[in-house]
């Protein structure tokens, strides 16, 4: 199965003193011009948990993150165009043909081999049918005077159908700052769908590098207090605070 890969392509230069000169133009007298002088790495940092103590989150909001995420389910695609404070860009199923198309396959089908079996051969049969349809839809196409090419496309456009949730999709996907700690706290939760969260706890790990004062507490609720799940929760709020305690994400 291939392996989900992120990648953090650009951010906002210097996004935590960014951060911090929004907060000094609301909070002090500042010109534009002079807005970002003076802001030592450590007067950044107090702007930023002068911040976090207030609640005071739009200037999070000016720094931007950009992921190159490939290897994850059209699943996935469906769950994580739910957050609708972010930018996508994805590879088309119109456009881009699925010749031998790789999937994503769940753990609880890869450890059992009698279900493995089963769902393998789905895939197998899937694609033999996503490709003989595209071949037969073209030729009739070009039959009628259709370009090739223009064929070709028409064709895989409605082939597309038969593919299943587990085939394989590349994006590129933009959020603020604001966004992404709302993005960590619903995704890293135990409770998200297990694909969706090892992709946000990569992409937590990687922003941290970059914000380490603006992301340090950011994850699931359980981090910074009681589960938001209520009834639904987990129940293992310590490993949780425990595993990105200790992770690289810290």
């Amino acid at each position: 199965m291939p392996e989900l890969k992120v990648t953090l392509l650009t951010h906002t230069p210097e996004p935590q003193k960014i951060m911090a000169a929004a907060a000094k133009l609301c909070y002090a007298r500042a010109d534009i011009d002079t807005v970002m002088d003076g802001l030592t790495p450590e007067k950044t940092e107090s702007f930023i948990e002068m911040l976090s103590g207030l609640g005071h989150e739009s200037p999070m909001e000016h720094m931007s993150f950009t992921f190159g995420i490939e290897n994850v389910s059209r699943s996935l695609l469906a769950q994580i165009t739910r957050h609708r404070h972010a930018s996508f860009s994805v590879q088309s199923q119109r456009y881009v043909k699925e010749l031998d198309f790789e999937f994503i396959t769940p753990p609880q089908i890869a450890e059992n081999p009698e279900a493995s079996r089963l769902y393998n051969k789905t895939m197998k049969d899937i694609a033999e049918s996503y490709n003989r349809l595209a071949d037969m839809l073209k030729a009739r196409l070009t039959e009628g005077g259709m370009d090739e090419k223009a064929a070709e496309k028409k064709a895989i456009e409605d082939a597309r159908y038969v593919l299943p949730n587990a085939c394989t999709t590349k994006m590129i996907v933009t959020m603020n700052a604001r966004a992404l700690l709302n993005f960590f706290k619903l995704r890293c939760c135990n409770r998200a769908q297990w694909e969706i969260r090892e992709l946000a706890t990569q992409m937590l790990t990687l922003v941290k590098k970059v914000a380490p004062t603006v992301f340090e507490n950011a994850g699931p609720s359980c981090l910074r207090g009681g589960c938001s799940e209520g009834r639904m929760s987990c129940g293992e709020a310590e490993k949780v605070r425990q595993k990105f305690g200790k992770s690289q994400c810290r």
